[in-house]
């Protein structure tokens, strides 16, 4: 390893034509840059020429096929694609700053100081300084963590000498410059990060999610065996995940629950949860009463056994249905009573009872009623 380096030395002393402290050479301050679209860049170096120079510019090996003669490089600031973006000054003796405004995509390039003295031109084919442009792509990631969620700020591109920015609540946290947020995430709270000087790129900010809006396909009574959906939503950053609950257990995961044909084992306590990296919301609760018209009404009589005047016998009228039906009881189609019971007394009961019953239930989705029943009473012997 030891023996490459080395040789790469000498590689370096040859193309770069050092010869001591006097030699002739330019150094670059940085190699690689990344800056945004639509800001400005100072490329830099340092060059030495043991005579006079003179004769000295900045230009681009990739603008190569532009120039008119290919193998003279040509003087950027004299190129028509930066007309008027580029500027070369000196602050120092031997100190050469090209600065390049209004960046674009296509100046991506690399970059090449060029200094031509009495006796020497300098034609180093070693690399300049690499330009990148590109399109801010700044993001808060949310990564999590045994203490928590922690919040880094990152970017492929990080133009030079700058440090990071962070928001809270929109509110600029002066003592934050790192790319990862050290302070308190707190629940309520939203987070965005920006690089210093190019605020206009400032990130979305990160949130927990917003408490849950559920939306309910149907807006009047759900009835049995109907097709019932339930959507779930939250504005959050990073999006979130969601979750449904029927009476605090857990149902399925998605943003929509749905039931084809509902039936009313699917009444119950129901609400959504929104989920990110930053934390959980839970929306509101909703009651689901599944209603349906009564069905299968029947009656029956006690005591079941031969009905003898003079004891108490009692009649039930029974159906399945939400809300609970209403009966009303018929003796050869004559009405007898109603109520909510469907329970009609015989006390006691006496040969005039005998005759032909039935019942009809009903509630605000439907009636029905049962079969008829004969009610035989017989004399009591003496």
């Amino acid at each position: 390893m030891i023996k490459n380096d080395y040789k790469f030395y000498i590689l370096y002393i040859l193309f770069s034509g050092v010869r001591g402290d006097s030699c002739n050479r330019v150094s670059y301050i940085r190699r690689r840059i990344c800056a945004f679209k639509g800001s400005s860049v100072d490329i830099i170096c340092t060059y030495n020429g043991y005579n006079h120079v003179t004769s000295k510019f900045w230009f681009s090996p990739e603008r190569s096929r532009q120039w008119q003669n290919p193998s003279q490089a040509e003087d950027l600031s004299k190129d028509s694609q930066y007309s008027g973006r580029v500027q070369v000054f000196e602050t120092e003796t031997g100190r050469s700053t090209l600065r390049i405004t209004d960046l674009r995509e296509t100046d991506s390039a690399q970059y090449h100081f060029k200094f031509i003295t009495r006796a020497f031109e300098w034609r180093s084919s070693l690399p300049g300084t690499t330009l990148t442009v590109t399109d801010p792509d700044l993001q808060v990631q949310v990564i999590w963590s045994s203490v928590g969620p922690k919040l880094v700020c990152h970017s492929s591109c990080l133009p030079p000498g700058r440090s990071f920015v962070w928001y809270k609540n929109e509110t600029k946290n002066p003592e934050e410059i790192s790319h990862v947020y050290s302070g308190y995430i707190g629940p309520a709270d939203s987070y965005s990060c920006a690089i210093e000087g190019y605020d206009r790129y400032r990130t979305f900010p990160v949130y927990v999610p917003k408490v849950p809006l559920v939306l309910m396909s149907n807006t009047g009574d759900i009835m049995k065996e109907t097709s019932v959906s339930l959507t779930c939503s939250s504005d959050a950053n990073p999006a979130a995940k969601y979750s449904w609950y029927k009476n605090h257990k857990l149902l399925s995961a998605g943003p929509q629950l749905v039931f084809i044909s509902i039936q009313y084992s699917d009444s119950g306590d129901y609400y959504c949860a929104a989920k990110n990296e930053l934390g959980k919301t839970v929306s509101e609760h909703i009651l689901i009463n599944v209603k349906y018209g009564p069905r299968l009404t029947n009656i029956s009589v006690s005591p079941s056994v031969e009905i003898v005047e003079g004891i108490l016998v009692t009649l039930t009228c029974s159906s399945d249905a939400n809300p609970a039906a209403n009966y009303t009881w018929y003796k050869d189609n004559r009405t007898l009573l109603q109520g909510p019971e469907g329970i009609y007394h015989f006390a006691p009961i006496s040969s005039t009872d005998k005759g032909m019953y039935h019942c009809k239930s009903e509630n605000p989705y439907r009636q029905i009623n049962s079969t008829s029943l004969f009610l035989d009473v017989h004399c009591k012997w003496k």
